[in-house]
C-alpha cells in the first residue's frame, strides 16, 4: 500500500515537471543590441583594415622603389632596402595577428552584454512559467525534445519588447 502512494506521488511530480527551449541565437539575431553591436564591430574592423592596407600600400611603395634602383645602385644601397622591406613585412604579420586578437577581444567585448541580456530575460521567463530546465535548441545538443516542451521564444521576445 505504501509502495503504492509512493509510485503515486512520484508520478504525480513526474507529471508537473516542465521543460522549454529556445534558440539562442535566433534570439540574439532579433535583439536591437545585436544589430548595434554588429555596427560597431564592422566599424573597428574597417578602422583595422584600413591601418593595414596603408602598411601594405606602403610595402608595396618600397618594392617598387627596390625594382626601380637598377644596376648603378650599390650594394649597400640595395641591401639597405631589402633589409627595410623584410622588416616592414615583419610588422604587417605582426599587425595581422595583433589585428585578429584585438577582433576577437571586441566581438567578445560587444556580444557579452548582449548574451548577458537575452540569459538574464530567459531565466526571468522560465521562473514565470514554473519550468526546470530550458534548453538551447541551437545548439543542436538536445537529441530530442517532446511536443511538452515549451518553446519560449516568443515569451522571451515580448519580455524583450521585441516584435
Amino acid at each position: 500500500m505504501l509502495f503504492l502512494f509512493t509510485a503515486a506521488t512520484i508520478s504525480a511530480g513526474a507529471q508537473n515537471q516542465k521543460f522549454g527551449h529556445i534558440d539562442l541565437q535566433a534570439l540574439v539575431q532579433v535583439m536591437p543590441e545585436r544589430a548595434t553591436a554588429e555596427t560597431e564591430f564592422n566599424k573597428f574592423q574597417s578602422d583595422l583594415e584600413e591601418v593595414l592596407g596603408e602598411m601594405q600600400q606602403n610595402y608595396q611603395q618600397k618594392l617598387t622603389e627596390l625594382e626601380q634602383l637598377g644596376t648603378e645602385a650599390s650594394e649597400v644601397k640595395r641591401n639597405a632596402k631589402i633589409t627595410e622591406l623584410q622588416e616592414l613585412q615583419q610588422r604587417i604579420q605582426n599587425y595581422q595577428m595583433t589585428a585578429q586578437q584585438q577582433l576577437q577581444q571586441k566581438q567578445a567585448e560587444l556580444l557579452t552584454p548582449v548574451f548577458d541580456k537575452a540569459e538574464q530575460a530567459i531565466e526571468e521567463v522560465a521562473k514565470e512559467q514554473g519550468l526546470l530546465y530550458v534548453f538551447d535548441m541551437g545548439s543542436k545538443v538536445v537529441l530530442y525534445k517532446s511536443n511538452q516542451s515549451i518553446d519560449i521564444l516568443p515569451m522571451v521576445k515580448k519580455k524583450l519588447g521585441i516584435q
